[in-house]
């Protein structure tokens, strides 16, 4: 079974960084990239994806409106929101819609409890 990993973030360097955070922690899953919240909706309905690492800070629609957003079509799909902006309200924001708060800058060491235990609910079933 492939796991696909939505990344989003306007900012292709980030892009570039978490991919290669997620390349070191799960080589073998497969990486798709939206470079805003349309674009990520758009690959959404396009393909199967199973894990998505938002970025909070970004034009248009915010990374907890967009979590929110793929909350109601995805209910069970592991999210991360990505973002240096550590404020209490971002983190309680994030925990409403069930995603997991990850803060930047985005390191391997960063993401691995993100990615672990995304990968344990999807091989249990949980997704």
């Amino acid at each position: 079974m492939t796991i696909t990993v939505l990344i989003v973030d306007d900012s292709k360097l980030a892009r570039i960084v978490a991919a290669k955070a997620l390349a070191a922690l799960q080589p073998e899953w497969e990486k798709v990239e939206a470079g805003n919240a349309e674009e990520a909706l758009s690959n959404l309905t396009a393909r199967k994806i199973d894990v998505a690492m938002i970025d909070f800070n970004m034009p248009d629609k915010d990374g907890l409106q967009l979590a929110a957003e793929i909350r109601e079509s995805h209910p069970t799909m592991p999210i991360a929101v990505i973002t240096a902006n550590i404020q209490d309200e971002v983190i309680a924001r994030a925990r409403e819609v069930n995603a997991t708060f990850v803060s930047k800058p985005l390191t391997e060491e960063g993401l691995r409890g993100f990615i672990s235990g995304a990968a344990l609910r999807l091989r249990t079933g949980g997704a």
